[in-house]
């Protein structure tokens, strides 16, 4: 069955991280992603271009875009493509000759999809940085630090992916729907910078009201608060509670057995939190993990084991729900979101560059004698 995405073309300038991402979003629910590599097989990922995750679901043709006959090739691509995505630092897309203007130019329908850390433009534009980079000057990483004050890095769950080719996705899908309506083809400018501080409305929303505290580990869900956080168990590991409604606040104390402790009565007074919490893990630490996970199955307390990947790929819920599925052999996340009409196919294992050369390019209107002819003169893989 066809994807939500089904019938357009995408045209991916390989990178790393975030813009593979989007592609890989896109081509999760139909779209026909087209991956053009300057990279010869197995040079972009080494030995672990098996395990590319991020590059599924897509065709794959490898480009010489050093030469001008290479660079041809990918405009001529474009013109039949309804998107593209590139993750370059500002500049080089034009150095190429394959600026928003040129390209738009040519395909006037066509939704140019930016992705980069800092922006196209401001003082940082043409400075390097990684993830933890734009959260740390948007303020993101402060609010993710422990009762030591030291921000800890959230992998690069936020800026990468959460601000970055997740928000990428969701402007390239606002586009193209955009052009689908009669609207013009345009730029779309995701700033990693930009997207994870998009991230953090609600923190604004409760500072605002006045509600958030700027010492680390001192508010309701950094976990300033004995009824949101994690806690360790006798064997070590971790469980995880979001006790917040009185409800399941009281749900929490019913099963840790301290519903007749008053200094739990008044929920919301910060000033026992310290040493609320210094109950609660005792409480926790007593017994192990599993005891816990059997304890609180019978009780909505907002209660959940801390699993780790291999674990959480044997969990019945997410077995149930097949969160996680299995691609040439390797465990992967499965497609998201679930769509009742137009469910997205199984995803299918990263290509390398040139098994799709010849049925791209035909596909454009090159002849079999032009192909040949790339192919020798080294153009294409």
């Amino acid at each position: 069955m066809p994807g939500a995405l089904d019938g357009l073309r995408i045209i991916e300038l390989s990178g790393i991280g975030p813009a593979p991402f989007t592609a890989m979003m896109l081509a999760d629910h139909g779209a026909e992603v087209i991956r053009v590599s300057r990279q010869t097989p197995n040079e972009m990922f080494g030995n672990l271009s098996q395990f590319d995750i991020l590059g599924r679901s897509r065709k794959v043709i490898g480009v010489d875009m050093k030469s001008p006959a290479g660079l041809q090739v990918v405009r001529d691509l474009l013109l039949s493509a309804d998107g593209l995505i590139e993750g370059y630092r500002p500049g080089v897309m034009e150095r190429l000759g394959l600026a928003p203007d040129t390209l738009i130019q040519d395909n006037p329908r066509l939704v140019y999809g930016r992705m980069t850390g800092w922006g196209q433009e401001g003082p940082l534009a043409s400075m390097a940085g990684h993830d933890i980079n734009y959260i740390a000057v948007n303020g993101i990483l402060s609010t993710v630090a422990g009762r030591d004050h030291r921000p800890v890095p959230p992998v690069n769950y936020v800026g990468d992916f959460g601000g970055g080719g997740m928000l990428l996705a969701f402007g390239m899908a606002a586009a193209l729907l955009s052009v689908a309506r009669g609207g013009p083809g345009q730029v779309v400018d995701a700033a990693m910078v930009d997207g994870s501080a998009l991230l953090s409305a609600m923190v604004w929303q409760i500072k605002a009201g006045g509600m958030w505290s700027e010492a680390a580990g001192d508010n309701l869900l950094d976990g300033g608060a004995p009824f949101y956080g994690t806690f360790e168990c006798a064997d070590g590991r971790f469980v995880s509670i979001g006790a917040i409604e009185p409800q399941f606040y009281r749900a929490l104390r019913a099963v840790l057995g301290i519903l007749d402790d008053p200094d739990f009565d008044d929920q919301l007074d910060r000033a026992r939190w310290p040493r609320l919490r210094e109950k609660i893990a005792a409480v926790f630490f007593s017994r192990p993990r599993q005891h816990w996970c059997e304890v609180f199955a019978a009780h909505d307390a907002c209660f959940a084991p801390v699993m780790s990947l291999d674990e959480a790929k044997h969990h019945p819920h997410l077995v149930a729900r097949k969160t996680y599925v299995e691609v040439a052999g390797h465990i992967q996340p499965a497609p998201a979101p679930r769509f009742s009409a137009t469910p997205p196919s199984p995803p299918m294992p990263v290509r390398e560059p040139g098994q799709d050369a010849t049925l791209v390019l035909a596909s454009i209107g090159y002849s079999a004698d032009r192909i040949s002819t790339l192919v020798a003169g080294g153009v294409v893989v």
